[in-house]
């Protein structure tokens, strides 16, 4: 693990200690944890991004027209 020195203002700062407190962790821990989930978010991205790339199914239409609008939301029963 590897420490990082980071600049932040103070009310950022007061707001970390206070969320820190609140979870029962250090403001370094809360930093570290941020860091890991935007790296899992992103990673999560990417990995839907290029299974929709790879993606090879296509949409045709077999010629029947879409439904109205009046059809789509017609009610049933009124």
């Amino acid at each position: 693990m590897k420490n990082l020195t980071i600049t932040v203002d103070d009310p950022d700062l007061e707001w970390a200690r206070i969320q820190a407190a609140r979870q029962g962790t250090s403001v370094s821990r809360l930093v570290g944890g941020f860091i890991s989930e935007m790296r899992r978010r992103d990673d999560a991205y990417l990995r839907a991004y290029e299974a929709w790339k790879s993606d090879t199914r296509t949409w045709v239409s077999d010629g029947t027209p879409y439904p109205s609008r009046e059809q789509t939301y017609e009610r049933s029963g009124q």
